[in-house]
């Protein structure tokens, strides 16, 4: 209990220590040389007390430092235990009693060989020699005792009066007088010598206007040699256009009225000493009042930063790539015709294939290609009409003039016209296609937001028709739209309530007839309208976000029902049709090697199914998990092949092991020489490539019997079953065979 006593003992004086400690580092006067402000209070100490010894001196933590001395010679610091300053700075009684009976703080020492509290001193023993001693503390106002100013004799001498002890004090309040001063200077000077590095400009002046002070930056800034602008007035700065307002300004700050502005940054224009001007930002600071009053100003060049802002609004208003206006342009043009009460007229182009030229060709070529097609557009439109780019494959037109039905469809048609002979660049041969949506204001929108809606559905329903087709805009299409962002809700809810499902089509081999394996196509179990088939509701999907998280399911649930049949003695492979959206993610090989091994399904039991529009994506970030996946045996089929922009050369770098001729080849097999041989090409690239092929769409044991013929080896369709349910293709006849070849398989492995 005693020595926890002791420990919080010394815990207490530590604190009041380290904050003296503190308080003396602020005032940056320990170990400091002398300086004429305290060796003048020292002559004066020590005449007034006609004492052959004066020191005013600081105490750190273990030295005590002479600041200024009269009768010490070169000593200018010792061991703080040393001397009787000491206790001063520590006293045994509390602050503000004297340390001999008196309450002015001041500790007098008449002979302090014979006192028995300083006699074993070294001051006292040592060459110093001291006898007589007389001390007042150096207080700050917070209290902390930093140091002494002390006289003293090799003699005793009998202790002073009163008067001489409030002089001794009051020398005391004189060199914290000077300590404090002397930290402001220091102070001072530490701004100056910042603000004149300082890369940020900075320039003062009188309340006349003339300049006081203007640091290396602000000199660089405008242009003027060192000291060019001192005793000029500021007005030299401001051009001549502005002249008039800034003494005006001036005026009022001079007169009190603008002190607002103090503390505010605003931009303003400032003129070099070469007569260029450039925008800066002022900040200014008001000091004093009335003809004493200061002002100063930080500048700082903002050139880059309306470059940059001059940037971003250009780009805000322009497409990147071809310079044309983009949406945000064509709006406010077209908010501003309206709001003079002007009608407008505006269509909408969907260039039909430009997002698989780009995916396929590079940036560059599809750049070239709008280019080469905003000039054949401009030639059809009139001078007034503004073209933009409005989306990544869509145009638009803005024309400031009501149009009838009839003229806006001529219009569209010619539009379309643009688009009738191909692309030649370099050597690329490029065809594309149109779609148009129009609108037309007021009869369509009173203002720029309602009517670039309606243009937006007009357009999304032109996408859903024909190649070339233009449609105005409908009032019913706004229903429309509400009806399929509300079909999209429910989808949501259906997935989670279990409503979607996977019905099963199976591919045969077509010698034989067997199973080998199946494509999982998604159904929808309505509650109401029973078994619906894809087209009812996968363009909802297709459209949306949905399609990550009906993607996402579709591949594990197909695994899952995958690992249930190879558990039944039927290994089948299981084909499962992506969309886009699932590549573009750039999780797919993470969320396909994690389902299958979720289920414990070898990779070559799953297929994954693309299109053309998928394959033409060929970057990088496309390629690398579908070659990943590849790498680890699952199958890569490319769908509808020959029906869309792939090329050999997608072929080539695509990571496939099938392709799938599409049911529109195989439809006219027996009665179109033309498809037949496009289904002998497509066998012979497969062949060549060594990739397998299936046929699609086949309906008669005719078409099977000329695919054969052929050498085709693989097919799906109607004649051998239309999409099932999991059971039914476990009930199909033969399915002891496919078991049988599954146990064959399984010995082979073993």
């Amino acid at each position: 209990m005693q020595g926890t006593t002791i420990d919080e003992a010394e815990l207490g004086a530590a604190e009041p220590e380290r904050a003296r400690l503190a308080s003396l580092m602020r005032c940056r006067i320990a170990g400091t040389g002398p300086e004429a402000a305290f060796d003048r209070v020292a002559d004066l100490a020590a005449a007034l007390f006609e004492a052959p010894l004066c020191a005013i001196s600081f105490l750190d933590a273990e030295r005590q430092w002479l600041k200024a001395s009269v009768g010490f010679g070169a000593l200018t610091d010792f061991p703080k235990d040393d001397g009787l300053c000491r206790h001063l700075v520590h006293p045994p009684i509390p602050a503000g009693a004297g340390l001999d009976g008196a309450g002015d703080g001041v500790l007098i020492v008449p002979d302090a060989a014979a006192d028995p509290r300083f006699r074993d001193s070294a001051a006292v023993r040592g060459p110093l020699g001291i006898r007589f001693y007389a001390g007042a503390p150096l207080v700050t106002r917070s209290g902390h005792r930093l140091g002494a100013i002390c006289v003293a004799d090799r003699r005793p001498r009998p202790a002073p009066g009163p008067k001489a002890r409030a002089q001794l004090a009051h020398l005391g309040g004189v060199v914290m007088d000077a300590v404090a001063a002397r930290r402001r200077t220091m102070a001072r000077r530490d701004a100056d010598s910042f603000v004149g590095a300082t890369a940020t400009a900075v320039i003062t002046t009188d309340a006349a206007g003339t300049i006081t002070f203007a640091n290396a930056a602000c000199e660089r800034l405008l242009g003027y040699p060192a000291g060019g602008l001192l005793g000029r007035n500021v007005s030299l700065i401001v051009p001549p256009r502005l002249r008039g307002h800034h003494v005006a300004g001036m005026a009022g700050v001079a007169a009190g009225r603008e002190a607002r502005l103090a503390g505010r940054s605003v931009e303003v224009t400032a003129l070099c000493r070469d007569g260029s001007e450039i925008p800066v930002e002022l900040s200014l600071t008001l000091w004093g009042e009335g003809a004493a009053m200061g002002v100063g100003a930080v500048l700082r060049d903002i050139s880059e930063r309306r470059r940059r802002d001059a940037r971003l609004m250009r780009l805000a208003h322009q497409d990147p790539r071809t310079g044309l206006p983009n949406r945000v342009r064509l709006t406010d043009d077209l908010a501003a015709l309206l709001a003079e009460g002007r009608p407008a007229t505006v269509l909408a182009i969907a260039v039909e294939g430009l997002r698989g030229i780009v995916d396929g060709l590079g940036h560059a070529v599809g750049d070239a290609l709008l280019e080469a097609l905003v000039l054949r557009l401009t030639g059809r439109l009139a001078p007034d009409a503004l073209l933009a780019r409005i989306g990544e494959d869509e145009l638009a037109v803005l024309l400031p003039e009501a149009a009838e039905t009839g003229a806006v469809q001529a219009l569209a048609e010619g539009l379309i016209s643009a688009f009738a002979d191909p692309f030649r660049l370099d050597e690329h041969v490029l065809h594309v296609g149109a779609r148009i949506g129009a609108a037309l204001a007021p009869a369509h929108g009173t203002d720029a937001e309602e009517l670039m809606a309606s243009l937006d559905l007009a357009l999304d329903r032109a996408r859903r028709e024909a190649a070339g087709c233009v449609r105005l805009y409908e009032p019913a299409m706004r229903s429309v739209a509400a009806e399929r962002r509300a079909l999209q809700d429910t989808l949501r809810g259906a997935l989670l309530r279990g409503e979607i499902v996977l019905a099963y089509q199976p591919q045969v081999d077509l010698p034989s007839g067997e199973i080998r394996g199946v494509e999982a196509l998604i159904r929808w179990q309505h509650p109401e309208r029973g078994l619906l088939p894809p087209s009812e509701f996968l363009p909802a999907i297709e459209s949306s976000a949905l399609a990550l998280r009906f993607g996402w399911w579709t591949i594990d649930e197909a695994c899952r029902q995958a690992a249930a049949w190879r558990a039944a003695g039927l290994p089948l492979r299981v084909a499962v049709n992506l969309f886009a959206e699932q590549v573009r993610a750039g999780t797919l090989a993470d969320v396909v090697l994690e389902a299958l091994a979720r289920h414990r399904l070898p990779p070559e039991a799953l297929e994954l199914e693309v299109t053309e529009v998928i394959a033409l994506l060929d970057d990088a970030a496309t390629l690398h998990p579908l070659r990943r996946l590849h790498a680890r045996g699952v199958g890569i089929a490319l769908d509808d092949f020959g029906t869309g922009y792939a090329s050999l050369s997608t072929l080539k770098s695509f990571p496939l092991t099938k392709l799938k001729i599409d049911r529109g080849f195989v439809r006219d097999i027996l009665a179109d020489p033309h498809d037949a041989a496009i289904v002998r090409a497509v066998l012979d690239i497969g062949r060549s490539l060594d990739l397998a092929v299936v046929a699609e769409g086949i309906e008669t044991p005719e078409q099977a019997a000329a695919l054969v013929g052929m050498g085709c080896r693989c097919g799906q369709g109607y004649l051998y079953g239309r999409a099932a349910s999991a059971d039914e293709i476990a009930r199909r006849p033969g399915r002891g065979e496919v078991r049988a070849a599954g146990r064959r398989a399984r010995a082979r492995r073993a």
